[in-house]
């Protein structure tokens, strides 16, 4: 068996969402940072939720790392994290934007200002 084959699962990635396909809330991105709420994990907890919770006890990652580390497509993982959010037992904040360009004008008049106060 090759070490490709090794990491193949046994279990199709749309069984871990029941079928799911579309999450719960569309405000997830693979960007988002999640971070558990400390909730005690409990039996109804599916073993997928588990392993996320588990990966997010040292610390918050974004879900493209937790898809990473579960070897699940990011669409899966999404499904899985917006339960769990809605559930209450983990937080998700959105990317945060990249910052607006600034006016090319402005920035030259500034650069003319600090080398008007250079002379």
């Amino acid at each position: 068996m090759t070490p490709r084959q090794s990491n193949r699962r046994l279990v199709p990635a749309y069984l871990a969402t029941s079928g799911r396909a579309l999450p719960s809330r569309n405000t997830l991105d693979r960007l988002s940072l999640l971070h558990s709420s400390g909730m005690p994990v409990t039996s109804d907890v599916r073993p997928e939720e588990r392993r996320i919770l588990e990966l997010l006890q040292p610390g918050a990652l974004s879900l493209a790392e937790v898809a990473a580390h579960l070897h699940l497509p990011v669409s899966v993982v999404k499904v899985l994290v917006a339960d769990l959010v809605d559930a209450g037992r983990l937080f998700a904040r959105v990317p945060i934007p990249e910052a607006e360009q600034f006016d090319r004008q402005i920035l030259e008049r500034v650069l003319d200002g600090l080398r008007s106060l250079k002379s």
